[in-house]
């Protein structure tokens, strides 16, 4: 199999990868127009889609038993609940499973199972958001985008080394998650060739807005997920001082995603039921995030992509700032490793223990750049409040040693 690297393997499917490799239709698809090409308790029903299906179920099973997958009874029956919500006529044959990997992504399959990475949860501001991407992946299904583009590959592709690829392709997502995405090329493969084109994903943006809509959601909010991706690029590709279109292949063909954007928010005002409400269900979603978040924040901060993950920080702090979001703030920069960093590392920490909800590693941190700063009396102060919420640290014994010395 090829080597993929992180972002090589987002140009494979789902909601981003597939959205933004194809850019948009050249004429707006309505969402009065689509409708649902399967309903309850579908089955495969020529050949070439039962082949499909017999792929897709074999990876499905590997899936369903990966060491990526995490386990979180509470938040896979809501994430559920959610698909259960958007899925139209088909929803309850549709199931989901969560990922371990920090990136903006999620995926449909031809047999109605998704694959959603921890990564979007995380960038996700309120439950409506994530609703508007399930309801985008569950268009794809509805309207068989996966069979019509099989259809295609199998005019373009030897289909023979396509279905060999797909026996093994599940191999590559058993590994645990350890930064390294090389695992997951495989997976990536796969999805590379059920790439959808302009007409397809604007089906799937009509649809999923409607399906949105009729959940109750703002449809709206599938406008503003793109507007925080398209953010996020931009900020990371500044950082490493490149071009956005030039270093995210998923923008060579197609640069243009803000008229995709301006085209959700049109459909979004179709949609929209005039003089109503609508709640982003913002509290709901953080509920049922709060024990993982954590580690969502640690897990996007550790890929070293420092406008990345200050554009994430940045945007889940609309909602206001908290210890927890100021202290990843911190790591953000002390990961990068420059000396000029360490400045807006120690302010992250030191912004971080103001609020109650600070991370023990905030007092940990703010002690140690204290240190650096020649201010022992206050750093001391900062490590005995770090060990007195985490007596049992493995640096315990070290950080004691550090206070006396």
């Amino acid at each position: 199999m090829t080597n993929l690297s992180r972002r090589a393997l987002l140009g494979g499917g789902g909601l981003v990868a597939a959205s933004l490799t194809t850019g948009i239709a050249q004429a707006r698809i309505l969402p009065k127009d689509m409708t649902p090409l399967i309903g309850p308790g579908y089955r495969a029903q020529d050949v070439d889609e039962k082949g499909l299906w017999q792929q897709m179920e074999r990876i499905e099973e590997e899936v369903a038993g990966s060491n990526l997958l995490i386990k979180d009874p509470a938040l896979t029956r809501y994430l559920g609940t959610l698909i259960g919500n958007v899925g139209g006529p088909a929803a309850k044959d549709m199931r989901i499973y969560l990922a371990r990997i920090p990136e903006f992504n999620a995926v449909m399959f031809p047999t109605g199972f998704a694959v959603v990475f921890s990564g979007l949860l995380l960038r996700m501001r309120n439950e409506a958001q994530l609703a508007g991407v399930i309801a985008h992946e569950s268009a794809h299904f509805l309207r068989k985008h996966q069979l019509r583009q099989w259809r295609d590959v199998k005019r373009k592709t030897d289909i023979f080394s396509f279905l060999a690829m797909g026996a093994g392709v599940a191999g590559g997502v058993t590994g645990v998650y350890a930064g390294d995405l090389v695992r997951l090329a495989q997976f990536g493969t796969i999805l590379s060739l059920l790439k959808y084109n302009r007409v397809l994903e604007a089906e799937a943006d009509a649809m999923g807005v409607r399906l949105l809509a009729e959940a109750g959601y703002d449809p709206m909010a599938m406008s503003e997920t793109w507007q925080q991706l398209i953010g996020e690029l931009d900020l990371s590709a500044k950082y490493r001082r490149k071009h956005r279109d030039r270093d995210f292949s998923l923008f060579s063909t197609h640069p243009n995603p803000e008229s995709r954007m301006a085209d959700l928010k049109v459909s979004a005002v179709e949609v929209r039921q005039p003089g109503r409400s609508y709640d982003p269900y913002r509290d709901r979603y953080l509920g049922q995030l709060a024990g993982i978040r954590p580690t969502l924040l640690d897990d996007q901060v550790k890929l070293n992509d420092p406008g990345a993950s200050q554009y994430v920080i940045n945007t889940l702090a609309k909602d206001g700032w908290n210890g927890l979001l100021r202290f990843h703030e911190g790591e953000v920069w002390r990961l990068r490793g420059r000396k000029v960093d360490e400045v807006r590392a120690a302010q992250g920490y030191a912004a971080a223990i103001a609020y109650p909800d600070a991370p023990p590693d905030a007092w940990r941190w703010h002690g140690i750049m204290l240190m650096k700063a020649g201010r022992q009396a206050e750093a001391r102060v900062a490590f005995a409040r770090y060990l007195a919420m985490a007596p049992s640290a493995p640096d315990a014994a070290l950080i004691r040693q550090m206070m006396t010395g």
